[in-house]
């Protein structure tokens, strides 16, 4: 188990991030590796309306003095997204539908503004799979870490959506007290979780509640960085 740092001393990350791309606007793309073979890739913000996973997956890897030796990090996926305030990148994209799956479909790309509202806005999945600079910068990231389970935290769901039971599953469910679910309610084409499932890369989907950032803090930050700090077979996992 990784020593914590004292909380006084969490202000900014005591190591580099390493660059692995660069975004529409010219962004750097930025990851914390792993210090071994990586066993787990936690994914923040592919969604710039979703920056709430951004901060809490810092606050997470401000608990640690040093990169951890399994479980390497991308804390946003989607810079612009989230420095422009938009879901997609600044190209439009709605980089969760690009990845290059069997099913990438071509049409409109719809969200809700909010959860009570109707999936009536719309974004692109892009020209063609993996046309974002974004996105084809993560294939390749997975490709060189050749992560056993991949963790890609959004919101606002609340929900752990895999299409398997898993040590990180049934943490996660325990963590937030939300179910586990095999998809999210409606079709996700050309999404990461889809690409990784042809792939047979062991991929959950985390759906933060609908919570202040605070509170997300307060609820998860600490149990998470002990669960990420110990040595587990993320990928240990059951079907249905």
């Amino acid at each position: 188990m990784h020593p914590f740092r004292p909380i006084e001393n969490r202000g900014t990350l005591p190591f580099s991030l390493e660059e692995f791309g660069r975004s529409v606007l010219g962004a750097p793309l930025l990851f914390s590796p792993c210090q071994q073979e990586c066993e787990l890739l936690v994914i923040a913000g592919i969604h710039g309306e979703e920056p709430e996973t951004v901060f809490l997956i810092s606050r997470v890897l401000r608990f640690f003095e040093k990169p951890l030796e399994s479980v390497a990090f991308v804390l946003c996926a989607n810079p612009d997204g989230c420095i422009l305030g938009t879901r997609g990148n600044a190209n439009g994209v709605d980089l969760n539908r690009n990845f290059p799956c069997a099913n990438w479909s071509a049409d409109d790309v719809l969200s809700k503004a909010t959860l009570e509202d109707e999936r009536i806005t719309k974004l692109s999945p892009g020209k063609q799979p993996a046309s974002e600079p974004e996105t084809s910068a993560l294939l390749a990231l997975i490709e060189k870490l050749k992560p056993k389970s991949i963790l890609s935290v959004h919101s606002p769901l609340a929900c752990v959506d895999s299409p398997e039971k898993s040590e990180l599953v049934d943490f996660l469910v325990e963590l937030s007290g939300n179910p586990h679910s095999v998809g999210v309610g409606y079709a996700t084409p050309g999404s990461l979780g889809t690409w990784c499932g042809e792939r047979n890369i062991h991929c959950v989907t985390w759906e933060l509640p609908r919570l202040a950032p605070e509170i997300l803090f307060q609820k998860f930050a600490e149990k998470l960085a002990v669960f990420f700090g110990q040595q587990h077979p993320y990928n240990n996992r059951s079907t249905h």
